[in-house]
């Protein structure tokens, strides 16, 4: 069935529906990694985003339930060059077409993902509706003006307290939207796991005595969140922090820096960053539109992007706070900087 992409600048691109066949509307972003489509598809910091693949063939080892990074599929769409319809690899459970149609999300196939990820480029990411039904921006405007991500956070993440029991360090998780190689490598480290919901207040999470309170990964807008930045300020000075992508987001306006948004974000598996603690450079996984543009007082910078000098990693000068913008537990992407992993260990101790 024939399908658009019709974009909040007019653009319109046209070719051919997969997966759940609803319209949807999102954020466009692209991402560059060239494996890892189910990852990407069931990573909660997606949530609200229509995702542009810009590799050319996707769904070429299929699907398996093993190597999801949540529970369900959350992304809004998904659009790719070519879908594989005759994956191959022994883990492979289904296909892309049928895993999308039984997590009701739409895919759009047969487009100019190049020409969709330059216009994101140059003009920044925007929002956008995969549509069967509608030929042109008029028929859905007031569609894109009504979508809203501002409830993201409280949507993906928990809703009741989750205990994962281990022999080590008690790790207080506040679940923004976490994702499973982050639990997997808090287990590896046989840590004593306690997830909390995003809105959990301080005490309550002060009241377990964590040896370590983990801010993870989320979707949307830090600034959207205040009554959460401001649980994280009750905490701070009284248990060490630390966090990843939005959790180090929030960490830097509680601590008093500021946010803003880049113009196409980071998303991909490709991106060097340089660790001036290490003094090595690492390349990383990435999936984040914001990112800490004023560094709070007594924060050292610990790490930047090359591909721009945004921050990557921060350090408090005198309280045992610790955090990156990237994803060390990958998934997609390499594993060169899990190591990140033992620093907030370290901080444990």
């Amino acid at each position: 069935m024939k399908g658009r992409l019709i974009l909040e600048d007019g653009t319109i691109f046209v070719g051919k529906v997969f997966g759940y066949v609803e319209d949807s509307v999102g954020e466009v972003v692209f991402n560059t990694s060239m494996t890892g489509y189910q990852e990407i598809l069931t990573d909660p910091s997606y949530y609200g985003q229509i995702v542009t693949i810009t590799y050319p063939l996707v769904g070429n080892y299929g699907i398996n339930l093993e190597d999801k990074e949540s529970e369900t599929v959350k992304v809004s769409g998904f659009i790719v060059r070519e879908k594989s319809d005759l994956p191959s690899n022994f883990r492979c459970e289904m296909d892309l077409d049928t895993y999308l149609k039984q997590s009701k999300v739409i895919g759009l196939e047969g487009i100019d993902t190049r020409a969709l990820t330059k216009i994101l480029r140059n003009k920044g990411t925007m929002r956008g509706i995969i549509t069967t039904e509608h030929s042109k921006l008029s028929d859905v405007q007031s569609r894109l003006d009504a979508y809203d991500n501002t409830q993201a956070v409280r949507i993906v993440g928990r809703k009741k307290i989750e205990h994962i029991p281990g022999t080590g360090k008690k790790v207080a998780i506040m679940d923004f939207g976490v994702k499973e190689n982050i639990i997997r490598n808090f287990k590896k480290r046989n840590c004593d796991i306690t997830i909390f919901p995003a809105e959990t207040t301080a005490d309550e999470i002060l009241n377990t005595n964590p040896d370590l309170i983990f801010l993870s990964n989320g979707p949307g807008d830090p600034a959207d969140l205040q009554d959460i930045v401001d649980n994280v300020k009750n905490m701070i000075g009284k248990k060490p922090v630390v966090g990843i992508c939005l959790g180090h987001q929030i960490l830097g306006i509680a601590l008093g820096g500021k946010t803003g948004k880049l113009k196409f974000g980071h998303r991909g598996g490709n991106h060097p960053v340089k660790d001036f603690e290490e003094n090595k450079i690492f390349i990383t996984s990435q999936n984040h539109g914001y990112y800490v543009n004023e560094i709070p007082e007594n924060v050292t910078i610990t790490q930047v992007n090359l591909n721009d000098n945004t921050v990557e990693g921060m350090r408090h000068n005198t309280l045992p706070i610790y955090s990156v913008q990237y994803h060390p537990e990958a998934c997609p992407g390499p594993n060169d900087s899990e190591y990140v992993f033992d620093k907030f260990m370290e901080l444990a101790e």
